[in-house]
């Protein structure tokens, strides 16, 4: 049997995923929950072979809390799944330990799909999204443009978008303040503005956030 653990804090989501994965007889969730404070108080008592991850789950960054399970529980494999932007994201939780990653509008199917073969070791996306990664749609040509951006990157910027101060940036990754204003040097340098509005709607014209 495959064990799962999901969170997530939305309990409909929760309950969707339990009903899908029920329906094939390889799989046990052997526990959900909605905040990362419970994830890691059950990863203390159990030890899922997965854990799907909400990349917006409340109280810790989605890619904070990965990286807190690949350091305190390697053996945990992650997936990833989230409504946001798949391009960028994908390739963040990727670089950042994920085994996968799935976004919240695929089709159900790919839910048993991504969990088994994340469960085996092996690396999960769809193929929609392999496509949509390798090639820009416009040109056919190879996409380059996302690949620029690290993943600290991206989870710097995500805050910033959010409304979050260079201090609350500071405190929510782990950082020094000063840190966190060599990165947003950096991704104005790397999409080409010089102020913090313009690189907002810059991200958002990218799909960035």
């Amino acid at each position: 049997m495959i064990k799962v653990l999901i969170a997530d804090n939305h309990p409909v989501v929760r309950a969707g995923i339990k009903f899908v994965l029920d329906t094939a007889s390889d799989f046990e969730v052997i526990a959900d929950v909605s905040t990362t404070t419970e994830l890691f108080e059950n990863l203390e008592r159990i030890s899922p072979d997965v854990v799907m991850l909400e990349m917006d789950i409340p109280e810790i960054n989605g890619i904070a809390t990965l990286r807190r399970i690949k350091a305190e529980y390697p053996d945990v494999k992650v997936l990833i799944y989230s409504g946001q932007s798949e391009d960028v994201y994908a390739l963040s939780t990727i670089r950042a330990g994920a085994y996968g990653y799935l976004s919240k509008a695929a089709d159900l199917d790919y839910i048993i799909s991504a969990v088994r073969k994340v469960s085996k070791g092996d690396m999960f996306i769809t193929n929609e999204l392999a496509q949509r990664l390798a090639f820009d749609e416009g040109t056919k040509k190879p996409r380059r443009f996302f690949r620029k951006l690290s993943t600290r990157e991206v989870e710097v910027l995500k805050m910033l978008a959010s409304g979050k101060r260079n201090k609350d940036v500071a405190i929510g990754l782990n950082l020094n303040e000063k840190t966190v204003s060599t990165y947003k040097a950096r991704l104005m340098r790397k999409l080409n503005v010089d102020n913090l509005v313009d690189l907002l709607q810059q991200a958002k014209a990218l799909e960035l956030y």
